[in-house]
């Protein structure tokens, strides 16, 4: 069966991506870092096991991945999510900040964002170029697209042969990891603990 994979970096919209494909009935997958031991040794063959028990494949470490996932699942299709550049690496330090990953280290070769933001959108571009150039003559193969300056299910549905939903897309995590977003979800919480303290005093 062939498979979707969802090849944009992180902050492009990955998650909203992720949760649109539940609402159509996919089996998701989102990131991985089990397969990180075995990536950095070279070893791709857990690959191929942990693909084939989902349709679709989205966040780290795919995107990276995108030249053998075509390789070992001939016929797949492959989504691209594109962001403005200014706009994604904000997002990028505003959710990672300084806090060291190893799969952050495997996708950028540095740790985590803040002070790197110059590699960080230099290896955004390149990645996105690069996906371009490998597909430039298998047009039917990739979907290239900005979720938040599109109009997404007109463009998705009709790429991956499928029916528009009547549900609107789900823009997941929209304003999150912005300044005002993390104060919004501050105050949530805060209200939501007062209520619980509340409910519980009842």
């Amino acid at each position: 069966m062939s498979k979707i994979f969802c090849i944009g970096f992180q902050k492009t919209g990955t998650t909203s991506l992720g949760v649109a494909f539940e609402r159509l009935g996919y089996k998701v997958c989102g990131v991985y870092h089990e397969l990180l031991p075995d990536l950095c040794k070279g070893d791709l063959d857990k690959i191929k096991e942990i693909v084939r028990e989902y349709e679709v494949c989205k966040d780290n470490p795919w995107p990276v991945l995108y030249r053998q996932l075509d390789q070992y699942f001939p016929g797949s299709k492959f989504v691209l999510t594109l962001r403005d550049e200014e706009t994604w690496i904000n997002s990028v330090v505003n959710h990672f900040d300084s806090k060291p990953s190893d799969m952050i280290r495997y996708i950028y070769g540095v740790p985590f964002p803040s002070g790197n933001e110059t590699l960080f959108l230099e290896r955004y571009r390149k990645h996105n170029e690069e996906v371009k150039a490998y597909f430039k003559n298998r047009p039917g193969d990739l979907l290239i697209i900005d979720l938040e300056k599109e109009d997404v299910w007109n463009k998705l549905c009709p790429f991956l042969q499928i029916p528009i939903p009547s549900f609107p897309f789900p823009h997941a995590n929209k304003g999150a990891y912005t300044k005002a977003g993390k104060w919004s979800q501050y105050i949530w919480k805060r209200v939501r603990a007062r209520w619980r303290d509340f409910m519980n005093n009842e």
